[in-house]
């Protein structure tokens, strides 16, 4: 079958067009004709090197991806051939979805939402399961506040309608050009990080009580700065990671939660519901050959990507 390829770590240029075995499923797998897979950052990260996720090159990354069940393991109960389904492929040390053909085990499946094309579906698994952890998490309420860091990205842009439909006033961080985007997803107030203090505008369009959640996903000390607009006993949560100390979380009883997403269909089923609902629509920056994957990680590590950018594998 055809495969992109990584043939070592390192930058984007370590991709390459190879004819790869075609997988077989095994008892409770189902071998996947892939039509779309969305780029992620980990996508980048397991590519400059991937050891931590167990990856060894030669290796065939991505890890979103939508497509039709070929062949089904003798196991398999909830799909059969024919099947349009979407879902995030494990991470760790198994073969991504960037070729013709993926294998994966039913458990982490679920059927493509009708409404959606493959491209859109492909890019909702693991931004969407991610940010629904998040929704969880914070339990919001109709009438709180919660402010989004990174609003129009894939992750972000999910979680501003999420919250939206959980009856929630949205205050979103992102780039000025993105600001009718963020608006249009539902956000309430979209703030221009580059040319304003994110504190000081949350203080101003809060009247300076500040928010009952924030929800980190660019990380570094972005969480750190923003605990002082975090109101007691409010909750953060962080897909990312920190690398500072939360100077007055301890005196606010701020709960805190790292989240890294764990895979399951009733979560895919979960943003189905709210996809054929009309509560969320994900956001699609291009769609790209799969030949051009290496294009598609330079431009997310360039970073201002408006939503997810798409492999077409398959028409």
């Amino acid at each position: 079958m055809k495969a992109m390829i990584i043939t070592a770590f390192g930058g984007p240029e370590v991709f390459q067009a190879a004819d790869w075995p075609k997988p077989v499923p095994q008892a409770t797998e189902l071998l996947v004709r892939i039509h779309a897979v969305a780029l992620n950052p980990v996508d980048y990260k397991i590519r400059e090197n991937g050891t931590w996720a167990r990856v060894k090159p030669p290796a065939i990354l991505g890890y979103d991806a939508a497509g039709v069940v070929e062949a089904v393991g003798a196991n398999v109960t909830s799909f059969k051939p024919g099947d349009a389904v979407f879902y995030s492929p494990d991470i760790w040390g198994v073969p991504g979805a960037c070729a013709e053909y993926h294998v994966v085990d039913e458990a982490i499946v679920a059927h493509k939402p009708k409404s959606l094309t493959f491209e859109e579906a492909a890019a909702l698994p693991l931004v969407g399961m991610t940010a629904w952890d998040a929704m969880e998490f914070f339990q919001l309420r109709p009438g709180q506040t919660v402010l989004i860091h990174a609003a129009a990205g894939g992750v972000g842009s999910l979680a501003v309608q999420m919250a939206k439909a959980h009856g929630a006033r949205v205050l979103g961080t992102c780039r000025g050009a993105n600001r009718d985007l963020v608006r249009s997803l539902g956000a309430d107030v979209a703030i221009d990080y580059r040319t304003e203090d994110v504190v000081q505008a949350v203080l101003r369009e809060t009247g300076g009580a500040g928010v009952d959640a924030i929800y980190d996903t660019v990380g570094n000390d972005n969480l750190p700065r923003c605990i002082a607009v975090i109101k007691p006993f409010g909750r953060a949560m962080t897909c990312v990671g920190i690398t500072a100390e939360l100077p007055g979380a301890l005196f606010k009883n701020v709960l805190l939660r790292y989240g890294f997403m764990e895979r399951s269909r009733q979560k895919l089923d979960t943003l189905s519901v709210l996809v054929e609902r009309g509560h969320i629509r994900p956001v699609i920056d291009s769609i790209i050959p799969l030949e051009q994957v290496a294009d598609g990680h330079r431009r997310i590590q360039a970073g201002g990507v408006r939503g997810k950018i798409i492999l077409r594998v398959a028409e």
